[in-house]
C-alpha cells in the first residue's frame, strides 16, 4: 500500500499551474463524443478518472486520439452513432462517469453494462436511476437499483419535469444527457444550484437549453456540433495549494489559469471570509469558462459558519477546508452537507477521525461537524480510506503539522491529479 510521508520544512514559494479541471474534462470528452465531427480538446485531465470516460467512448466506437502537442482529437459520430460495447464499461473510481453515462445510454438503441471499483460499488446509484426511470429508462443494479453494477437496456424516453431532493451536478448532468434523447422539453430543478459546466458546454455545441434560476430546461433532438474546447485549471485541485499557502508561515504560491465557474467558486468565497489573502488577477475566459490567475499569501485564519447555497458551491472542497478549520482561531460549524457522507467515502467521517490524529478537536453531527482551530498540529499516522482528496487534504495538513506525518494508502490520488505531491514539494523550500 502507496504511503506518503511529509516532514515540516520551511515555506512555500513559487508559481504552479494546475491541471485541467476533471469535471469539464468528463464533459467536454461525453459531448465531444455525441457531436458530429472532430472536437479538439486542449489541457484535458489526465487523471485516472478522466481516462475511463474515454475508454469508455473508445469502447463504443468512438476515435479518440492523442496529438504530438497533448492535445484530445474526439471522432464524434452523432447523437446516435455509439455503437453497443462488447464489455463492461469499467468506471473505476468515478462517480462521475457512472452517473453520468448511466443518464446517456438510457437512450441508446443498445444493451450496457457499467460497472465500478470497490467504493464506487458502495455509493448511491437510485438518485440518478429513480428519474431516469420517470423518463422511461430500463435500469437494473444490486438492491434494486440502488448500487452498481448497472445493466442498462436502451429505450425511446420522455421528457419530464423532475425536481431533484438534492443539489448535484451528477443528477441534473444524467438527465440532461438523457434528454438529449427525447422528443420534446426535459427540465430539471434544484434546491440550489449545482456546478453548470454541463449546461455551459451542451449550449456551446449548439443543443437548445435554457436556464431559469435553478431550474433548466433541454429540447432533446438536435444534434450537436463540434467545438474546440480549452480545459481550465481545476479549482478544487487548486484549493490544495491555496490553502497550503495559507496555513504555511512566510508563504506566496500564484497558482495560473484556474477555472473560476460561479457554481464552483464557493472555496474562494469561504477562504476569504476565514482571513485568507487571496488576490484574484487576470480575468478571463477559456472554453466559455470564467478563468482566473490567484495569488496567495499565508494568512491568519478565524472560524466561520459554512452551509446553505454554499454547499455545492463547495462539496469537492470540504476535506481540505476541513484542514484549514483545524488551524483557525475559534470553530468553524459546517452543516447541510450530508452529501458528504456518500462520497469516495464518508467524508465527514473520514476527516473527522483524522484530523483528531493531528490533536484537533472535532465534533461530528450527521450533516456536517464543528472544528475548533488548534494553532499547533501534532504529526501522526494517518488514513486517506481510499479517497484522493481525503489523502492530498492529510499531506496538506502534514506541511503544517510538527514532526513527522505518514499518510497511507496514497494511490488513489492518481484518480484525479498523477504528480500531486511532486507539484506541491517542488514550491516548499
Amino acid at each position: 500500500m502507496k504511503k506518503i510521508v511529509i516532514e515540516r520544512k520551511g515555506s512555500l514559494k513559487g508559481e504552479v499551474t494546475i491541471p485541467g479541471d476533471k469535471s469539464i474534462s468528463h464533459r467536454a470528452v461525453i459531448i465531444g463524443s455525441l457531436a458530429k465531427g472532430k472536437t479538439r480538446i486542449k489541457g484535458l485531465s489526465k487523471g485516472e478518472d478522466n481516462l475511463r470516460t474515454i475508454n469508455a467512448f473508445k469502447l463504443m466506437g468512438i476515435k479518440i486520439k492523442k496529438t504530438d502537442n497533448g492535445e484530445l482529437t474526439v471522432h464524434g459520430r452523432g447523437l446516435h452513432g455509439l455503437t453497443e460495447p462488447e464489455n463492461v464499461i469499467n468506471a473505476g473510481n468515478s462517480g462521475t462517469t457512472m452517473r453520468l453515462l448511466t443518464g446517456l445510454l438510457s437512450g441508446q438503441e443498445f444493451f450496457s453494462v457499467i460497472n465500478g471499483d470497490r467504493y464506487l460499488r458502495k455509493r448511491p446509484m437510485k438518485r440518478v436511476i429513480s428519474p431516469l426511470s420517470k423518463m422511461g429508462a430500463n435500469i437494473w443494479g444490486r438492491e434494486d437499483g440502488k448500487f452498481a453494477p448497472l445493466c442498462i437496456n436502451g429505450t425511446r424516453l420522455n421528457p419530464i419535469e423532475y425536481e431533484s431532493p438534492i443539489a448535484s451536478a451528477q443528477v441534473k448532468s444524467a438527465i440532461l444527457f438523457a434528454g438529449l434523447y427525447v422528443d420534446g422539453v426535459t427540465k430539471v430543478s434544484e434546491p440550489w444550484l449545482s456546478r453548470d459546466h454541463t449546461e455551459r458546454m451542451l449550449k456551446r455545441f449548439g443543443a437548445t437549453l435554457e436556464r431559469k434560476g435553478n431550474s433548466v430546461s433541454l429540447c432533446g433532438g438536435s444534434e450537436l456540433e463540434p467545438r474546440d474546447i480549452e480545459i481550465p485549471g481545476d479549482i478544487s485541485s487548486a484549493a490544495f495549494f491555496i490553502v497550503a499557502a495559507l496555513i504555511v508561515p512566510d508563504s506566496e504560491v500564484l497558482l495560473r489559469n484556474v477555472g473560476a465557474n460561479p457554481s464552483r467558486n464557493g472555496v474562494l468565497e469561504i477562504l476569504r471570509k476565514m482571513g485568507g489573502d487571496i488576490q484574484i488577477l487576470n480575468e478571463d475566459e477559456a472554453g466559455g469558462e470564467p478563468v482566473i490567475d490567484i495569488l496567495v499569501k499565508s494568512s491568519c485564519l478565524k472560524g466561520v459558519t459554512i452551509g446553505g447555497a454554499l454547499i455545492p458551491k463547495t462539496i469537492d472542497e470540504f476535506p481540505i477546508l476541513s484542514v484549514a478549520a483545524s488551524v483557525a482561531k475559534g470553530e468553524t460549524v459546517i452543516k447541510d452537507a450530508l452529501e458528504l457522507r456518500v462520497k469516495e467515502t464518508d467524508r465527514i467521517k473520514a476527516m473527522a477521525s483524522e484530523l483528531r490524529k493531528f490533536g484537533v478537536d472535532v465534533e461530528e453531527f450527521d450533516d456536517g461537524m464543528i472544528i475548533s482551530g488548534n494553532n499547533h498540529l501534532e504529526g501522526c499516522e494517518c488514513q486517506s480510506f481510499g479517497d484522493h482528496r481525503v489523502a492530498m487534504s492529510l499531506i496538506v495538513a502534514g506541511l503544517r503539522a510538527s514532526g513527522r506525518t505518514v499518510v497511507k494508502d496514497t494511490s488513489c490520488i492518481d484518480t484525479s491529479f498523477p504528480g500531486f505531491k511532486d507539484k506541491l514539494f517542488s514550491i516548499v523550500h
